[in-house]
C-alpha cells in the first residue's frame, strides 16, 4: 500500500498524462483543419485562374498543391 504522498503523486501523473493527450488530439485536430483551409483556398484560387484563363498561375498553384500534398 502506497503513502499518500505517493498516491497524491501517481494521481498527478496520471492527469498530466491525460491532459497530455488531449493537448496532443487538439493539436491534431488543429492540423487537419489548417490543411483542409490550405487545400480549399487554393482550390479557390485555382478555379479563379482557370476562370481568368491564366495559364501561368495555374501552373503556379498547382505546383503549390504538389509541393502542400494537396493534390
Amino acid at each position: 500500500m502506497l503513502c499518500w504522498r505517493c498516491r497524491l503523486y501517481q494521481l498527478a501523473l496520471k492527469k498530466m498524462s491525460i491532459m497530455n493527450k488531449n493537448r496532443q488530439q487538439i493539436l491534431t485536430e488543429a492540423a487537419i483543419a489548417h490543411r483542409e483551409t490550405l487545400r480549399k483556398n487554393l482550390q479557390h484560387r485555382l478555379e479563379v485562374a482557370r476562370a481568368q484563363g491564366n495559364e501561368k498561375l495555374i501552373r503556379q498553384l498547382e505546383a503549390e498543391a504538389a509541393y502542400l500534398h494537396l493534390k
